[in-house]
């Protein structure tokens, strides 16, 4: 019996470890993919002059989890709500937020992004989109030199404290 809990604690542990490493892994890919829908959008606005709750349904197809979720639900907001694309952006922003793997730094840049939709005209909304695209290379660049140094060494630590647990405890 003693044996069969030791296991358990350690699968437990390394599970632990292998999603933490999960959301490590998963933060750069996030950030591409919302790179990629912030130039789709940026394309769409400008140079298609497509209305924005379109544009974010489109992207939403386009998209992966949980990306998408935050388009759809922005396009959903404006569409049927008639909520200010502020508003909007900002309620879909806290909405899918806990299902993404990014950071408060990310989450401030998407806020600022969602500040100056809808507000400006279209020079100075691609202006915005640039300045937000610079901030999330930064970020994604970031995540990956994360993900190189630490993604092996969280699931080696899961494995690790589930051993150390099962030591202490014999």
């Amino acid at each position: 019996m003693k044996w069969l809990g030791a296991i358990l604690i350690i699968i437990t542990c390394t599970w632990i470890g292998f999603e933490l490493a999960k959301r490590i892994s998963n933060r750069p890919k996030q950030l591409r993919q919302l790179k990629v829908g912030i130039q789709a959008l940026e394309a769409e606005m400008v140079y298609g002059l497509t209305p924005l709750a379109e544009a974010s349904v489109r992207l939403s197809k386009q998209l992966g989890y949980p990306v998408n979720l935050l388009f759809e639900r922005f396009a959903h907001k404006l569409e049927l709500k008639g909520e200010s694309a502020h508003v909007a952006w900002e309620q879909s922003l806290e909405e899918t937020w806990s299902l993404t793997s990014l950071l408060k730094s990310e989450r401030e840049i998407l806020r600022q992004f969602g500040q100056t939709l809808g507000q400006h005209d279209r020079d100075q909304q691609q202006k915005q989109i640039k300045l937000t695209m610079v901030h999330l290379e930064r970020e994604e660049a970031e995540a990956r030199d994360n993900q190189i140094r630490y993604e092996k060494m969280v699931k080696s630590l899961g494995f690790l404290f589930g051993l150390l647990i099962v030591i202490l405890m014999i």
